[in-house]
This record gives structure tokens, sequence and C-alpha cells, in this order.
């Protein structure tokens, strides 16, 4: 029977890795699993490199994050949650006018679609929503 597998026909089948134990099965604590599912969440990291440096699939790491989603598994102390920080464009001259009306009388500016809402230091908060609310509703 001439069966063809894929594999070299020189005969080299490439790098084995030989895990020792009474399974053969690597074994990963809660902890672990955490640490390296939470380390496939950062900026820039494909979720396959992180499983090839720990000798895992990609797959184990997408049902340890879905894991990690759900509380099944608790990140240790010493891997906090990372901020995250969202980028911020301030104009110059925006932001000279907004500190010069803050200084003089405590007034706030909004600019809400192209809308100018100034607003006092002691304005109810509820006024203020439904003020923003119209101001979206009237650039629509």
């Amino acid at each position: 029977m001439d069966g063809y597998m894929d594999v070299s026909p020189d005969g080299f089948a490439g790098r084995l890795e030989v895990v020792e134990g009474p399974s053969g099965r690597r074994r990963w604590s809660d902890e672990e699993k955490a640490r390296i599912a939470s380390e496939s969440y950062c900026p820039g990291v494909h979720v396959a490199d992180v499983a090839r440096r720990y000798g895992t699939t990609r797959w184990q790491i997408y049902d340890w994050r879905r894991r990690l989603a759900k509380g099944l598994l608790a990140l240790p102390a010493d891997v906090g949650p990372q901020s995250v920080f969202a980028a911020v464009v301030v104009e110059p001259d925006v932001a000279r006018s907004a500190a010069a009306a803050m200084s003089v009388g405590g007034v706030v500016e909004l600019v809400v679609d192209g809308i100018t809402i100034r607003a006092s230091q002691g304005v109810d908060e509820a006024h203020l929503v439904r003020v923003i609310r119209a101001a979206r509703m009237a650039a629509r």
C-alpha cells in the first residue's frame, strides 16, 4: 500500500518536544492561564504568538480568554488590569479660551456638534443633559 502522509520525503519530521509526566500533558494553574490570557489582550500582540511562546494552541488561549471574561479565571494580584488611554487632541485656541472662561465666573464652554453651550458652575446636571440632548437633536 503506497500511502503518502504530509511529511518530508527525506525523513526529517521537524522538531519534537517531549513533555514528561504521567499523562504527557502540560498542567497550567489557573493563575498561569489567566496571566497568559491577559497577555494576549495587550495592544499589538497576536494570540498565535502568545500560544507559540508558551507551547499551547490559539484555541486554548481563546478558551482561557472566554473563561477570564466570564470570571471563571481571576488575574493574580501582580498582573492588575492595564490602564488604557484614549488619544486627546486639544486645539490651543479652544483650550486657552476655555481656561479663560473658567477663570472668569466659573463658566464652562461645551461644543456639541458645532453648537456652543455655556454653563455656569452651579448649573443643574439634569438640565445640562437636556440642553446637550436638544443641541444634538437640532444638529441633525
